[in-house]
């Protein structure tokens, strides 16, 4: 397995098992306008463990990379939310507002990685 796709997966992993297990850290990026935040918090973070266990597998990687790439084109409008929250915030040190902003351009590569392992880059 490439490097990339191994990182993607092991991201995957490290991000889906603190929705399930912190997922007040994760509500408040929820964009304001859909409901039931913690079921939704819950939902990705099972889609990422999948989006995981099906990268890391070579018989369900070409799901797993269209899984994969649709999830984060999915919850970028809840990391576009972060970086603002967070850019309003006065107690958010400015080494993670830089964070968040420079996280938000990050999304694309993680997509082109997820999508090479369906086949389709």
């Amino acid at each position: 397995m490439p490097k990339s796709l191994a990182g993607l997966a092991t991201l995957f992993t490290v991000s889906g098992v603190l929705h399930l297990v912190r997922p007040q850290v994760f509500e408040s990026i929820v964009p304001k306008q859909l409901p039931r935040k913690r079921e939704l918090v819950h939902a990705s973070g099972v889609a990422e463990l999948a989006c995981a266990a099906m990268l890391a597998a070579p018989r369900t990687r070409r799901v797993g990379g269209l899984a994969s790439a649709a999830l984060l084109v999915a919850v970028f409008p809840a990391n576009v939310q972060m970086a603002v929250s967070t850019r309003r915030s006065r107690r958010a040190p400015a080494w993670f507002k830089a964070g968040t902003m420079l996280r938000l351009p990050l999304q694309w590569p993680m997509i082109r990685v997820a999508l090479r392992a369906a086949g389709r880059a």
